[in-house]
């Protein structure tokens, strides 16, 4: 939001300097992003502060003054010209030639009273190029215009870099600038700066000029000045001339409505104009303008509509502004001449005819305030029709002849800030009013807001403001009471505030403060929508005490509240080391969005087979951010495949792994399950190639993956009955996917991708490049985590290195002889290494044959050949019998 120094001022004193002042706000929360000067110089930014160097012009206190335009003559030898005498404060009047426009109508008058006061600019003097692209400058110097000589100017607001305005000079209202005597510097008359803060959602009540004047006031001790609420209504009463229907008061509290007629049109006083441009908008009329300022001024957003066209579309009769939801099919035309489809949730401020207004957000086009002068529509991105003339202005679709607005419907109502988020999101747009209702307007603003602006606009439009006006209320905002003890204040900030500043802050902010005992009785302003109560309410207190008292004198210090019990958090614990050992196996940690959609998810399941995923409904989301994250995800599988294909375009080699929680709705719950689950992708080459010329080792395969989660397992110290057991699912290739179980637990699946997943996901058919992937329950995984480790000493003793090859049935897994093995084997085998898998010739067929590297060990002596051939025998004996297995020859 733009702060003009010199608008706020109005409402507080200041006596910082701008950078001093822009500290002070950042610090409170308010953060000054920049500082546009206007014709003064740039100061010096306090100590630890960095303002960069503004190359703006700096108005010459010599040579750029307030000037007195006392009479304009005719330019003898040119039309489109005419003579300014000008009284800078010397003992003559200065002569300027000039083809401003807007001098033209006072050409020839005699001697002007009061006079014009213009900015002026003598000889020497350094100005911006009104007739030149991106900011020249000049410096002024004597020369000719058609024979009359020039030596100085009056200026146009472009030629002092206050705007790009240079179709007449800058006229200052005599009202206003009378006070200041002709010569008077320009930096002393016009001379400000503009902060640009960034108003963010915690501190949206500052998002006006009189917002940010009562944090001044606050920060500075000094008195906060509002604007008179007084309103002259001297028109005819307002009751029976309209009515104010609320159907849905949850997203509309209130609406309030003023009427004042007999308006002329007209374009706004040149202050309220340069206000306007300074805190960016666009002067469009003295109507609108006086909607905009206010809105700036105060917070609350306004709109006007046209009286006439309101009692038309009621037929003749008193209109009934009916806020509602629309009908199914309703569009509406908005200002801006963009039609739109409507959704359930859009409310709406209508009539009996039909849609008036997108409720908080923009008025629509049909019912908008008049303008005879305005600009032309095709300026406005509207055509015209071929009979249309600029006084033409649209109606509906057509575009229909119509006079200037004389009698305006004023609205300042309050709705729901969610659901305005919701309706600016799902509609695509933008405004003023909807930024500042979509983070919280108080309810009581809408009828101080509708009383300012009645009174404004009749001041500047000579309008009649009707007797009373229309406030209807079906939720009026509840009263916020905090009880605040002092002791509390200081166990939440760690030192003491002195008591007196405490409250002077609180009562600086419009806070009611009681104080009973040592207890604060603290009842918020009904500017302010964001405090709680009860703790919260005391929380958000304490932060606005110590944000104003300032976060940089808050001292070092020990902390003297009780420490809160320390526990460990096992589950992050394992989460971390279940990173950690995945890391060094060489995979690399990423992290998706939890939100996708139903259709993306299908995606792992080939067409017409039945899925093995979570059967459940999704976690839905009731405003989407946007439409490919409408609900939460069941699997990690999907979004690891997404970033694969996504990366697959740039790199052959993936290893990838992901540890996140899915979400999956609970029956008679109103909160999902969240398990956390541990996501493996692997693809590409199997080895990093490298300048030594390795030889290809092959691409990664279903071995490759079991190798890192065996890894993983290892890492984790999971000692127990781990098994990889064959299995099926309909994300992965048949045949190639085993399940994990530990002991009686299932923990995931792991295995090849289905080609047609693949497909799907855009990898392509070349099954000779395969995806790897696993999704694992990660509790299930790490429940088993040992946290200490069994330490042996160095074996003292020789081992006893033998082979042992086994003929077993081709479907026997090389797990289970592993397991028979050890058994078998007892304390005197030390480990079982399987070293060679064969099949073929002299094997017979539907047999393979298992190679084991044996080592025999004892911890207390050397093992005699006759022991280890014994145990060697045990083995055998034991898988010829369980498994059916015959030694190899």
């Amino acid at each position: 939001m733009k702060v003009p120094i010199s608008w706020l001022r109005d409402y507080v004193d200041i006596h910082l300097s701008v950078e001093e002042l822009a500290e002070r706000l950042t610090l409170a929360g308010l953060e000054v992003g920049s500082i546009r000067y206007i014709g003064i110089p740039q100061g010096e930014p306090p100590e630890g502060m960095v303002i960069p160097p503004s190359d703006h012009l700096v108005w010459d206190r010599e040579k750029l003054v307030l000037g007195a335009i006392r009479e304009v003559r005719a330019h003898p030898n040119a039309d489109r010209l005419v003579l300014a005498l000008v009284d800078y404060g010397g003992s003559e009047l200065e002569q300027c030639v000039t083809g401003a426009p807007n001098l033209f109508e006072y050409k020839d008058q005699g001697p002007l009273d009061p006079p014009l006061l213009a900015p002026f600019a003598h000889e020497g003097a350094e100005v911006i190029d009104g007739h030149a692209e991106g900011g020249a400058r000049m410096i002024l110097e004597e020369r000719k215009l058609r024979g009359i000589p020039n030596r100085s100017m009056v200026c146009s607001e472009k030629e002092l870099g206050i705007s790009d305005d240079h179709e007449g000079i800058l006229l200052l209202d005599w009202d206003t600038f009378h006070p200041f005597a002709p010569g008077t510097p320009l930096q002393d008359v016009l001379g400000d700066a503009v902060l640009d803060i960034d108003i963010l959602p915690n501190v949206a009540r500052a998002y006006s000029i009189v917002g940010v004047a009562r944090e001044v006031a606050a920060l500075t001790g000094e008195k906060l000045r509002l604007p008179s609420f007084e309103v002259q209504m001297d028109g005819d009463p307002i009751e029976g001339r309209a009515a104010i229907e609320i159907r849905e008061p949850e997203l509309n509290p209130r609406f309030c409505a003023a009427l004042i007629q007999d308006i002329e049109i007209r374009p706004s006083p040149q202050w309220m104009q340069h206000r306007l441009r300074l805190a960016g908008m666009r002067p469009i009329n003295n109507v609108v303008d006086a909607t905009n300022y206010v809105m700036l001024e105060l917070g609350q957003p306004l709109h006007a509509f046209d009286y006439d066209i309101l009692v038309e579309r009621a037929g003749g009769n008193p209109p009934t502004i009916i806020t509602r939801l629309p009908q199914p099919g309703e569009k509406l035309t908005t200002l801006d001449g963009v039609e739109h489809d409507l959704e359930a949730f859009n409310l709406l401020v209508a009539d009996t005819a039909g849609g008036l207004s997108i409720a908080g957000v923009m008025g629509g086009l049909e019912s908008e305030v008049q303008d005879a002068f305005a600009e032309p529509l095709e300026a406005m991105g509207i055509p015209l029709a071929d009979n249309d003339d600029p006084e033409t202005l649209p109606h509906g679709k057509a575009s229909v002849r119509r006079p200037s607005t004389e009698n305006v419907l004023l609205e300042a109502a309050n709705w729901e800030f969610i659901n305005v988020r919701r309706t600016m999101q799902s509609q695509k747009m933008n405004s003023e009013a909807g930024i500042r209702f979509s983070r919280g307007v108080h309810p009581s603003l809408a009828l101080t807001g509708l009383l300012r602006c009645a009174e404004v606009m009749r001041q500047i439009s000579g309008g009649r403001v009707a007797q009373g006006v229309l406030d209807v209320y079906p939720l009026p905002a509840e009263t916020v009471r905090v009880e605040l003890p002092y002791h509390e204040i200081d166990r939440l900030l760690g030192f003491t505030i002195p008591r007196a500043e405490i409250v002077r802050i609180l009562r600086a902010l419009e806070f009611e403060v009681e104080e009973v005992g040592d207890v604060l009785h603290v009842t918020a302003p009904d500017t302010r929508v964001d405090i709680g109560t009860g703790l919260t309410g005391q929380a958000d207190l304490v932060e606005e005490i110590a944000r104003i008292y300032g976060y940089d004198r808050i001292p070092n210090t020990v902390i003297a509240d009780m420490l809160p019990p320390q526990r460990n958090n096992t589950s992050l614990e394992r989460e971390e080391r279940a990173r950690d050992a995945l890391v060094k196996a060489g995979l690399r940690e990423i992290v998706t969005y939890r939100l996708t959609t139903p259709e993306r998810e299908a995606l792992l399941t080939p067409a017409g087979q039945k899925s093995d995923w979570p059967d459940a409904p999704y976690v839905t989301l009731a405003n989407p951010i946007s439409a490919d994250k409408s609900v939460m995800r069941h699997t990690l599988l999907a979004g690891l495949l997404e970033v694969a294909a996504a990366n697959a375009r740039h790199t052959t080699r993936q290893r990838l792994f992901e540890i996140g929680n899915i979400y999956l709705p609970q029956n008679g719950q109103p909160l999902p399950d969240e398990p956390v689950h541990l996501g493996i992708l692997l693809t590409g080459p199997r080895d990093v190639p490298g300048w030594q010329g390795q030889p290809d080792t092959g691409v990664m395969d279903f071995f490759d993956l079991k190798g890192v989660i065996e890894a993983l397992l290892g890492d984790l110290r999971i000692e127990g009955k781990v098994r990889f057991e064959p299995t099926e699912h309909s994300s992965f290739h048949p045949g190639r996917v085993a399940q994990l179980k530990i002991g009686r637990r299932t923990v995931g699946v792991l295995g090849e991708v289905h080609p047609l997943v693949r497909q799907a996901y855009g990898f392509g058919l070349d099954l000779a490049r395969p995806i790897l992937a696993a999704e694992l329950d990660l509790a299930a995984l790490t429940a088993d985590i040992q946290t200490l480790r069994d330490i042996a000493a160095v074996p003292a003793q020789p081992g006893i290195y033998q082979d042992i090859a086994l003929v077993v049935d081709a479907d026997v897994p090389a797990a289970e002889v592993h397991r028979v093995i050890l058994e078998a084997g007892g304390d005197q085998l030390e480990s079982a290494t399987l070293f060679d898998v064969y099949q073929g010739d002299p094997i017979p067929a539907g047999k393979k044959s298992l190679a084991y590297a044996l080592i025999y060990r004892a911890p207390d002596r050397t093992l005699t050949d006759k022991e280890v051939a014994k145990t060697h025998e045990k083995i055998a004996r034991a898988a010829q019998k369980r498994l059916g297995a015959t030694l190899r020859a």
